[in-house]
């Protein structure tokens, strides 16, 4: 009979109890991550797309037409992410949290009730600022600067509110819409963060975490024992080796959520069929940043770099090919795993790479380049698809992508390895 290997066994019981034991003594700050993660699903694409029949049949938009609107929305987002998303290093992050929320029922208020092709814009660009945008950048930003040695589980632990989301909310909001019309969802989304996200933050946020490791406030150091700014790590040739695996995740997660109801009708599924497609994505993303956030505390986050792409790349070959709703679920599942690494990689790797006195200000970027991945997709494929090209087609191109960039990223990793050695030698 196969049994488990002793060093296996070891290794899972220690995950386990570490992350038990540092849930319990940190849930208040961890709830905090949770909660934004969680709220951010009305701005992210995955949400937003279910209603895409209804909004392109009441507006009477063509694919093109819808995913131009959605393309440009999302870029005003990234635009106004770069030069606002700073703004968590000088303002309080409750107040921060609360002008952003309320700026985010506005959006969910404006879907509801808006008629015009303008509000529908308007509305959008909010949902994408707020939520897909700011909810995130607040949450990894504050979790870097509260969080030292334990970076990668308190990331790995907030992010779990993008799953629980999506477990939570895939089923009934389609269920929803079948039943009340999609305005009402915007409705539902409206009123959960006024009756419950607004007064849970507004209680949660009243004190700042401040680690006990740390000597002096906010001035932990990155690369080269220094305080990196925007221009610097611009300049640096780090940050545009990274931008192609900074770029995808978002980029193929949004291209494949926002023309799922296309992929349902040229393959012939019913969306409440593929919902469970949803639970899939979340319990795998769950998983993995659970292991990428034991791994990134363990070995170094700029590990998995190389890793990160695969999955996505093997998600989307098999959508080229699928006929069945079952490989719909397994290649959500691979699209899981790249996300669920991908949210722990990143909001702990900044941090450690960069320093946290400008955090703020660097994740802005970091954040603004993914808004941005995730601007290009809807009206790309959109185009694509008015053309006769259909999204099948589309993610051949996609998977190959993807693993070409995962080689690029193995010599990026080999480099970025000899210079934290040096740099580590400096500090020392």
């Amino acid at each position: 009979m196969y049994s488990i290997p002793e060093g296996v066994r070891i290794l899972f019981l220690e995950l386990q109890f570490f992350m038990i034991h540092f849930l319990i003594q940190n849930i208040r700050w961890l709830f905090v991550g949770f909660l934004l993660t969680f709220a951010s699903t009305g701005g992210q694409t995955w949400f937003i797309s279910l209603c895409s029949p209804s909004i392109k049949e009441q507006f009477n938009l063509s694919d093109g037409g819808w995913g131009g609107i959605y393309t440009l929305a999302t870029l005003a987002s990234a635009v106004i992410m770069f030069w606002q998303g700073s703004i968590v290093d000088r303002v309080p992050t409750r107040i921060v949290t609360l002008v952003t929320a309320c700026l985010f029922t506005l959006a969910a208020i404006g879907m509801a009730c808006g008629q015009s092709t303008w509000i529908l814009g308007g509305s959008l660009f909010l949902l994408r600022f707020c939520g897909q945008g700011m909810f995130g950048h607040i949450a990894m930003t504050t979790l870097g600067r509260w969080f030292v040695n334990h970076r990668g589980r308190a990331v790995a632990l907030a992010n779990l509110g993008y799953p629980a989301s999506e477990i939570l909310f895939a089923a009934p909001a389609i269920i929803v819409i079948q039943t009340f019309g999609w305005q009402a969802l915007w409705l539902c989304v409206a009123s959960f963060l006024i009756l419950i996200f607004m007064p849970l933050t507004a209680v949660l946020l009243r004190t700042n975490r401040v680690p006990a490791q740390r000597t002096e406030h906010d001035v932990l150091s990155g690369l080269q024992g220094r305080h990196w700014v925007r221009k610097e790590a611009l300049r640096h040739w780090l940050l545009p080796a990274l931008l192609p695996t900074l770029l995808t995740p978002g980029l193929m997660g949004t291209v494949l959520f926002f023309n799922q109801t296309h992929l349902a009708e040229i393959k012939q599924w019913d969306l409440v069929a593929m919902s469970p497609g949803f639970t899939c994505f979340a319990l795998s993303g769950v998983m993995a940043s659970f292991w990428a956030g034991w791994a990134v505390d363990r070995f170094g986050g700029y590990r998995l770099i190389p890793f990160l792409l695969l999955p996505i790349g093997f998600g989307m070959a098999l959508i080229s090919q699928a006929t069945s709703v079952t490989a719909w679920y397994i290649a959500l599942g691979s699209m899981g795993v790249t996300m669920g690494m991908s949210s722990a990689l990143w909001g702990a790797v900044l941090p450690a790479l960069y320093g946290t006195q400008h955090l703020g200000s660097i994740r802005s970027l970091t954040t603004t380049i993914m808004v941005f991945s995730t601007a290009i997709g809807p009206g790309l494929t959109g185009l694509l698809i008015d053309s006769g090209v259909d999204f099948t087609a589309q993610c051949v191109g996609f998977s190959v992508w993807c693993f070409v960039i995962a080689i690029g990223s193995y010599f990026v990793e080999q480099k970025l390895a000899r210079e934290m050695t040096e740099s580590f030698h400096h500090n020392t």
